[in-house]
C-alpha cells in the first residue's frame, strides 16, 4: 500500500462534508442532487467534493439511464484501517500496561 494513496484517502476524509457524503452512501447509491440536499451549498460545490472522493477511490459513479449515481467503494477505507491498526495495537499495549500499573497501585493501597 503506497503512502501517497493513504495521503489521498486521508486528505479526502479530512473534510466534514466529504465524510457526511460517505456516511450517506453507506445507505446506498445516490445522485448528486440527493447528495446535495442536506447541505447549504450548490450542486457544483458538491460535485467538487465528489471529484475529490472519486480521485481517492472512495466512491465511483454508475450509469443508470440519464443519471449517474455515486456509490461507496470501501477498499481505500480498508487500507486506511489496516494502517491505523498498527497504531491501535500500540495504544492497546500502552493502555494494557497502564491497567497493570493501576492494579498494582490499588493492591498496594489495600495492603
Amino acid at each position: 500500500m503506497a503512502i501517497s494513496r493513504l495521503d489521498t484517502t486521508f486528505g479526502a476524509l479530512a473534510d466534514p462534508t466529504r465524510r457526511a457524503i460517505l456516511k450517506r452512501l453507506m445507505q446506498g447509491e445516490a445522485t448528486v442532487k440527493e447528495l446535495a440536499e442536506p447541505f447549504s451549498m450548490s450542486q457544483p460545490a458538491i460535485s467538487r467534493h465528489l471529484k475529490v472522493l472519486e480521485k481517492a477511490g472512495l466512491i465511483e459513479g454508475t450509469k443508470k439511464a440519464q443519471s449517474r449515481p455515486r456509490k461507496l467503494r470501501a477498499v481505500p477505507l480498508r487500507h486506511a484501517h489496516e494502517w491505523l491498526g498498527d497504531y491501535r495495537r500500540l495504544w492497546e499495549q500502552r493502555t494494557g500496561h497502564l491497567d497493570k500499573v493501576m492494579e498494582k497501585i490499588r493492591a498496594d493501597r489495600n495492603t
